[in-house]
């Protein structure tokens, strides 16, 4: 948790209440249903929460911004995300049932108010967002194809396209070789220098026009 406060000092008391609170509730939950790696549950705030918040240090999202996570699991990137922007709307979406209860119920009881937990296929929703997030989910070619409907291309509120923004590791240039004239890549050890974890750790962002 004091990587969270250091990297975003501007947190407001609540906001860092929720943060503080995962903790206990993924360990909780981890002991029932094996969300997070249990050799990994130590590592919650780094390689979980941090991880996903380095979207917020590379994206500045307006009020009112609508975000589906695509295969959230537990709640990644949704659940942090959703707390650092309390007034965008998040839909958290995964075709594992388990899963999606996890999530429901850890944003029950942290308070948000601005997450909906959607237990499906991507392929089932029919709403229309700003911009998708996710955590590996799929190859960005695959993920483009069948998340690109999804995307709201009249409704531009920011400062940056809508579009789709990836968590992603390793060698990337395959599989974006595809949208090379128009994926941005951030390696996530230039928005955390003390971390030696994101070594080889990227956002990527490619717009959906």
């Amino acid at each position: 948790m004091d990587r969270i406060r250091h990297y975003f000092p501007d947190m407001t008391p609540e906001q860092d209440r929720q943060m503080a609170a995962l903790d206990a509730l993924y360990r909780d939950w981890n002991s029932k249903i094996n969300v997070i790696s249990r050799k990994d549950i130590d590592n919650l705030y780094l390689h979980h929460v941090l991880h996903s918040l380095a979207i917020a240090r590379g994206f500045k999202f307006t009020a009112g911004t609508r975000i589906i996570d695509l295969g959230t699991g537990g709640g990644f990137p949704g659940i942090p995300l959703a707390i650092m922007f309390p007034d965008c709307r998040f839909t958290l979406v995964d075709s594992i049932g388990k899963k999606v209860r996890v999530a429901e119920d850890i944003a029950r009881q942290i308070g948000l108010t601005n997450v909906v937990c959607r237990h499906e296929r991507a392929e089932e929703e029919k709403d229309r967002f700003d911009f998708m997030v996710s955590r590996g989910v799929m190859p960005m070619p695959d993920l483009y194809q069948i998340t690109q409907r999804l995307i709201d291309r009249k409704s531009q509120t920011n400062v940056y396209p809508n579009g789709i923004i990836c968590l992603k590791g390793g060698d990337l240039s395959g599989e974006l070789q595809k949208f090379r004239n128009i994926a941005e890549v951030t390696p996530i050890c230039t928005l955390f220098p003390d971390e030696d974890y994101f070594t080889e750790k990227n956002i990527v962002y490619v717009p959906v026009r």
